[in-house]
């Protein structure tokens, strides 16, 4: 957690606007240090108080939820769904420790929502992190929505592709064979079927040849770093906020 709570930290201190901030800043640190039980009550309380800043809540969530508190979970798949990557990957890790059962169906309700599409990268790591039962079929059931031309969400199909070869459920061969025929996924996806003992005709090298070849065509993916910059000002609901992503096409 050190490595990942001091990133989140440093990004919050970033965000402080007025003295009063930095008293409250420094309170949560001083709670996070002494990792007591009345210090978790105060915590726990944060998550639910009217009119705390977004940062504190997720100061307080991220603490909780690596300790395994389970209180912190919907303030967690909150910013697991949220617009900004950052708090997407924060919250992913603190979900990923908390072990509560329902953080996979979450995880894979956001991950197959066509309308959280721009926001299912980490949804979908995380599933594969958790190795769920929910897993499996919402990866597949991802990656083959996205396997359509010019499709913008080439980012989230490769994360799904990287995550059915970790997980090693045969049931994904279809779909990985399919993925193999898209320029941006080849590569990942003929490891990911080499790593289920399928060996298509399609090599990793070749893959990873047509992929540059994509991208070289295609430019930069401005519109992903475009949402990554823009600034976050609430959190939405799951079916709420939604917006085309940018990025480039999955077949170049």
């Amino acid at each position: 957690m050190e490595e990942e709570f001091h990133e989140l930290t440093d990004r919050v201190r970033a965000e402080l606007r007025s003295p009063q901030d930095l008293v409250a800043y420094e309170r949560l640190l001083g709670l996070a240090r002494k990792n007591t039980p009345a210090g978790r009550e105060e915590l726990a309380r944060m998550l639910v108080a009217v009119e705390r800043p977004l940062w504190a809540r997720e100061i307080a969530a991220f603490i909780l939820g690596c300790a395994g508190d389970k209180r912190a979970f919907e303030t967690l798949v909150l910013l697991l769904n949220y617009r900004d990557p950052v708090r997407c990957a924060t919250a992913a890790h603190a979900l990923g420790r908390l072990g509560d059962p329902r953080t996979a169906r979450a995880a894979a309700a956001l991950a197959t929502n066509p309308l959280r599409t721009a926001y299912a990268l980490h949804p979908v790591r995380l599933l594969a992190e958790l190795r769920a039962p929910q897993s499996v079929p919402a990866l597949i059931a991802t990656l083959e929505r996205l396997l359509t031309p010019h499709n913008p969400y080439w980012r989230v199909a490769l994360a799904c592709v990287e995550g059915l070869g970790a997980l090693g459920d045969r049931r994904a061969v279809p779909a990985l064979t399919a993925a193999v025929t898209h320029p941006r996924l080849a590569a990942a996806a003929a490891a990911s079927l080499a790593r289920l003992g399928v060996h298509e005709d399609v090599t990793a090298a070749d893959g990873a040849a047509a992929t540059d070849g994509a991208a070289a065509a295609d430019g930069p993916d401005d519109g992903e770093n475009a949402r990554a910059a823009r600034p976050a000002s609430r959190v939405p609901g799951p079916e709420r906020g939604a917006g085309p992503g940018g990025g480039q096409g999955l077949s170049g």
